[in-house]
């Protein structure tokens, strides 16, 4: 009995360490964005380890009523609640200054837009936020963006992107993250099912 007892304790001291604290430090925030400008992270509302201290932006990829709602933290990194995915935007240094003779660029929004809807979601002095969809077949006439801008994807979907004479059919999950810089021109169309993100462009 004494023998059974040594090999329990033996086997729970081994299994132990991948159920407990090494467990939760392996939930490490990934990084997904990372320039200059910009730093973002894909993560769950509790799993922070990794994201620096400092304002950002947090948007809720999944949760009941709660997708795409987006929040500023003076403090990203600070615990939050809920497990749910999320997507934390924290601007970085300010833009570089504008070229000596700027291309002319839109927010966004303000494009030559078809089928597509835009919600404004707040506005502060680092970013402007807004909830933008894409409805089946609509279209962005070619745009110049007027300021870096990071695209949040709530839904996913294909959006056929055309930029530089070049054409490219995109795929988006769920928490996908791209970067659109200031000064970038392009257009694109909705190839499949309705599109939700949340777009949040960085102020100079």
């Amino acid at each position: 009995m004494r023998v059974w007892l040594t090999a329990a304790a033996l086997i729970a001291t081994a299994v132990a360490p991948s159920q407990g604290p090494q467990s939760r430090g392996a939930a490490k925030a990934t990084v997904v964005i990372d320039n200059a400008r910009v730093r973002a992270y894909r993560t769950a509302a509790n799993a922070l380890a990794g994201v620096e201290h400092g304002g950002g932006v947090v948007v809720r990829i999944a949760g009941e009523d709660e997708t795409g709602r987006a929040v500023w933290r003076d403090d990203a990194a600070a615990p939050g609640a809920g497990s749910e995915l999320v997507v934390i935007v924290q601007p970085l240094a300010a833009a570089a200054p504008a070229p000596a003779a700027p291309q002319s660029g839109s927010r966004p929004g303000e494009g030559v837009f078809t089928g597509m809807s835009f919600k404004p979601l707040f506005e502060n002095a680092r970013v402007s936020v807004i909830r933008a969809r894409m409805d089946v077949g609509a279209r962005e006439g070619v745009h110049t963006h007027g300021s870096d801008t990071i695209v949040v994807h709530l839904s996913g979907g294909e959006i056929e992107d055309t930029a530089g004479g070049k054409t490219v059919v995109n795929r988006w999950k769920p928490g996908d993250v791209e970067f659109e810089a200031r000064g970038s021109s392009h257009s694109a169309r909705n190839i499949g099912h309705p599109v939700e993100v949340v777009l949040v462009a960085l102020k100079p």
